[in-house]
């Protein structure tokens, strides 16, 4: 497809997720205005307005869930479902004035770095085309579905629905359900199918360590304060984050440290399933928080229904009506709901971000994502990451990652302005490093040590590629300034 004249721009963005619009607004409190932000989807949210599976909610108290730059004193609850988190970036959207700088439905289909004009060169799926000078991905980490590897899936002849493509229009009612998984988006939305199948079958390969969910309605009363007091939602929000952060040696140090979380998920267990043999199922065999751990009150109880089975044994094939376990055992099928999760560790399609010299990213790292700070990359000059690798967390709120990556964005343009610096491309030796530094920190951690399969490590190379090794104030710190000696600079006025 050949592409029309480009658009110039300052700055162009891909994503309109958390990500996205933080990196947006904080361009227009700084005086940029010429830039653009792109999404394919039809509305902004990024996950949270692709996933609509029933029971989407964040497992982040909403107090840590948002920016602490634009605080929402109007969260319904200490767990915000899935239609609030959506409501409270489209308000900002307004509230920013973004409207004239988002292009939604519009897919960046390549965006290809130009070194004799050192700039990037974006063109969308209609053969439109933008020239920038700085490139944001913030694709996210949670951004492309992963669709299971089982014989017969092809042949199904119901409907398969993947958790992250929901229709909101499935039925569900007297029909057969089987659901392929049993993590973070398959205790959310098991209970809500338990309601309306005829029958469920729930095919199990991993237990999770599930804790209660300590929700609650927050009331009008807390919400008006909040609106009034400022300082007090901040209070809140403070104390919520240093808690969580007490979590963090339990992950690096040793797991004994996680006695008081690992007893409270096994009394869960046992008080919330009938049949005691069923709860050793459920049990997990590795440490806690070697896989993300999952919060949830409404999911064991699911199993002591009549109509629920679940299957520990795992899938042989799928057949056009029926999942054959492997047993043999053959069970009739007529949904089939994947909630198998994403490609976390290989988050940007082939083809998508070319650097220089022709280097396309996604085999740049075949081997496993890496970057220098999770947010620049050798090779790709003037591009920076939001939730880049290793930025991921299983312990608080990535949005504070992505507050430290923005921040740090803005320093470097700042460096590019005050210098008249074309180009800026982190130094090999210094992504070598500061990989080096992950895995050392990495090396005896849960994720690392714990004993399971988690989609934190690369298939391939058994990197942990997702994780941030280390506290959020740690990581925030490590980005508080721009360094731009661990930078290749180029054309400087």
């Amino acid at each position: 497809m050949t592409c029309d004249e480009p658009t110039d721009l300052k700055v162009a963005i891909i994503g309109a997720g958390f990500g996205g619009l933080g990196a947006a607004i904080q361009l227009r409190q700084r005086g940029v205005e010429n830039f653009a932000v792109f999404d394919k989807a039809g509305g902004v949210g990024g996950t949270w307005w692709v996933n609509r599976y029933p029971g989407c909610a964040c497992d982040v108290p909403s107090r840590l869930y948002s920016f602490s730059f634009a605080p929402n004193p109007d969260w319904t609850r200490r767990y915000a479902p899935r239609a609030e988190i959506q409501a409270y970036l489209e308000a900002l959207v307004r509230q920013y004035r973004l409207n004239d700088r988002i292009r939604l439905r519009t897919e960046i289909t390549r965006a290809a770095w130009d070194e004799q004009q050192r700039r990037w060169h974006l063109c969308d799926a209609s053969g439109r085309q933008w020239r920038a000078h700085v490139l944001v991905a913030a694709l996210g980490g949670l951004s492309r579905p992963a669709w299971p590897d089982i014989p017969g899936l092809g042949d199904f002849a119901g409907e398969v629905v993947h958790s992250q493509q929901w229709q909101e229009d499935l039925k569900l009612s007297e029909r057969r359900v089987a659901v392929v998984g049993t993590g973070a988006s398959a205790v959310q939305l098991i209970p809500h199918v338990a309601r309306q199948a005829k029958r469920l079958d729930v095919y199990q390969r991993t237990p999770n360590w599930i804790i209660p969910r300590p929700d609650r309605a927050i009331g009008p009363r807390w919400r008006a304060l909040y609106r009034r007091l400022p300082w007090l939602q901040k209070l809140a929000r403070f104390g919520i984050w240093a808690v969580s952060e007490t979590r963090v040696p339990a992950f690096l140090l040793s797991n004994r440290l996680a006695a008081g979380h690992r007893l409270l998920a096994h009394w869960h267990r046992r008080r919330q399933i009938d049949a005691p043999d069923l709860a050793e199922q459920m049990r997990p065999d590795y440490d806690i928080g070697c896989k993300r751990v999952l919060l949830a009150n409404d999911y064991y109880p699911v199993f002591n229904q009549e109509h629920v089975e679940l299957v520990t044994g795992g899938i042989d094939r799928i057949e056009p009506d029926a999942v054959v376990d492997a047993d043999g055992r053959r069970r009739a099928t007529d949904v089939l709901v994947l909630a198998t999760g994403f490609k976390a560790t290989d988050p940007v399609p082939e083809g998508l971000i070319i650097g220089r010299n022709g280097q396309d990213l996604a085999a740049t790292w075949q081997a496993g994502p890496q970057a220098y700070k999770g947010t620049t990359v050798s090779g790709f000059p003037n591009l920076f990451m939001l939730l880049g690798p290793n930025t991921a967390l299983g312990h608080n709120s990535v949005v504070m990652m992505i507050e430290s990556q923005i921040r740090y964005l803005l320093e470097a343009m700042d460096h590019m302005d005050r210098r008249g610096v074309e180009t800026l491309e982190v130094r090999a030796g210094a992504q070598q490093q500061w990989n080096a530094m992950l895995a050392r920190r990495h090396r005896h951690s849960v994720w690392n040590t714990g004993g399971c399969r988690s989609w934190y490590l690369h298939p391939e190379s058994g990197r942990n590629t997702t994780i941030w090794p280390g506290y959020t104030l740690g990581f925030r710190w490590r980005l508080r300034r721009f360094d731009p000696e661990r930078y290749l600079v180029t054309g400087s006025a």
